[in-house]
């Protein structure tokens, strides 16, 4: 039983990084109708903004607390990584709106590539160690919980409830969920609907940035292709959870991270993206808009 229940807190803590990454996901679509497949590269640009930070900070303030480290840390990645997925949307999606719907998903393949490319490029092709920012773990009834596990959920819990405030609440959310019904008509009513959508990029972009801080202190280590496998996942989490809703975001990568971790340890570790990709599978044959979300609804 403890095994089992290590292997849910594992699980857990790998989701919540999957569930931030996947609300990016989610909130484009929910908008624009659009998969903006370079996320998952302004993820992986987000843990190595951190990583470039904790070595300045680490070279001019060798003593820095670490809280204090990992704060400065995020807040530069989100944004670096915020004005990036604003440039990629002025530059790359604006001007395709109105086009055929293929040429934004083509052209968010290209911005991928391009931003993994840069990125390997100016980084180095190898992987990038940093020491272990936080190392205290609990022992509780023989089951091992660290310090950094914990950070990572009341995190991802922290984030999910100011960002359902901030769409459900706010004078921004309003505009955010008029544009997701009918954006000419939200147009018409006085809404600035490029200044909305790219507001959304820029709150998709520092949840990612988020998330890539959290991956690179847990895992300690981040390489250029890492935006590619978390990218996937988190956007199946996001197809999973329903897309366009964004506590079915993260329901879809709590799923995605108890899958995985349950498979790796019962089962091989090498099929546990087959596992992944096979529930998915599974529930959309069931639940064609994923677990909580809605039917499209065609407007004549």
């Amino acid at each position: 039983m403890e095994y089992f229940i290590q292997q849910l807190i594992n699980g857990l803590t790998l989701g919540s990084i999957y569930g931030l990454i996947a609300i990016g996901y989610t909130m484009v679509y929910g908008i624009i109708g659009m998969i903006n497949f370079a996320h998952g590269d302004i993820f992986m640009v987000g843990a190595f903004t951190a990583l470039i930070v904790f070595l300045l900070l680490v070279g001019l303030f060798y003593s820095i607390p670490v809280v204090l480290a990992l704060l400065i840390m995020m807040i530069v990645a989100m944004l670096l990584t915020s004005l990036y997925n604003w440039t990629i949307e002025k530059m790359a999606y604006r001007p395709l709106r109105g086009s055929f719907r293929l040429a934004p998903l083509i052209t968010a393949i290209g911005m991928s590539i391009a931003l993994s490319n840069f990125v390997q490029v100016t980084q180095g092709p190898r992987n990038k160690p940093i020491p272990p920012l936080i190392t205290k773990v609990y022992n509780v009834g023989g089951i091992s919980i660290s310090l950094k596990q914990i950070v990572i959920v009341l995190v991802t819990s922290s984030l999910l409830v100011i960002f359902w405030y901030l769409v459900n609440k706010t004078s921004l959310g309003r505009a955010q969920r008029a544009c997701e019904q009918d954006r000419k008509m939200a147009a018409l009513l006085g809404i600035d609907v490029d200044r909305t959508i790219s507001i959304t990029f820029i709150m998709g972009a520092s949840l990612a940035a988020v998330a890539g801080t959290l991956f690179l202190m847990y895992y300690g280590v981040v390489v250029f292709s890492d935006g590619f496998v978390p990218g996937v996942k988190a956007f199946t989490a996001a197809v999973l959870g329903g897309i366009g809703s964004i506590p079915g975001a993260v329901l879809g990568g709590l799923l995605i991270g108890f899958i995985e971790s349950m498979w790796s340890a019962y089962f091989s570790i090498d099929y546990k993206d087959v596992a992944a990709f096979s529930i998915l599978a599974i529930v959309l044959i069931f639940l064609p808009s994923g677990i909580l979300g809605r039917p499209e609804v065609e407007k004549v």
